[in-house]
């Protein structure tokens, strides 16, 4: 029987470690379409995004903004909104790229550095391929915002794996 878990216990971990790189490839492809949408569309989307979030802190602070207050609100966020965009999608890729990393055993500053240099690397691409969009343009700026997401991503994911791997997965554990 021990040998039938141990056998089952193999099996699963070839089958899913390579599943594991799955979600950042759904990630990449979903930053590459946002990427290509045009300046006027992009701009829109994140618009409503700051028009949905002044609404909502009106509603939770009571406070009853006019529209036009509301308008001028979502106007004065709206370029944070979009830079938070950046941050947030990057965080993700770092997470979806890191992780699969680490379960394949790169740890410390060699997951820092694979996982890094491929999502700043992602990024930079990202940024050129903007290059060749209507009303967008590459800006290294956004590839060092991009960075921070990046760099929080991998940390966190540095953190959890530690302390999954010393607390509730060490019976999983090689070593």
């Amino acid at each position: 029987m021990k040998y039938i878990l141990l056998f089952i216990k193999k099996t699963l971990r070839f089958v899913l470690k390579p599943l594991s790189f799955v979600p950042a490839i759904f990630v990449m492809y979903m930053i590459f379409r946002l990427s290509a949408q045009d300046g006027m569309t992009s701009s829109q989307l994140s618009l409503k995004v700051s028009n949905k979030i002044v609404v909502t802190a009106d509603k939770l602070l009571k406070t009853d903004f006019t529209d036009e207050q509301i308008k001028h609100y979502a106007d004065k966020i709206h370029h944070y909104v979009r830079k938070l965009g950046h941050v947030t999608e990057y965080f993700i890729l770092a997470v979806t790229v890191a992780f699969p990393l680490y379960v394949y055993g790169l740890r410390g500053i060699p997951l820092m550095l694979v996982a890094g240099l491929f999502c700043v690397g992602f990024a930079a691409f990202d940024e050129y391929h903007q290059s060749f969009v209507r009303g967008r343009g590459p800006s290294k700026r956004d590839v060092a915002i991009d960075s921070i997401g990046i760099f929080i991503g991998i940390i966190i994911v540095r953190i959890v794996g530690w302390t999954g791997r010393m607390t509730i997965f060490r019976p999983l554990s090689n070593k």
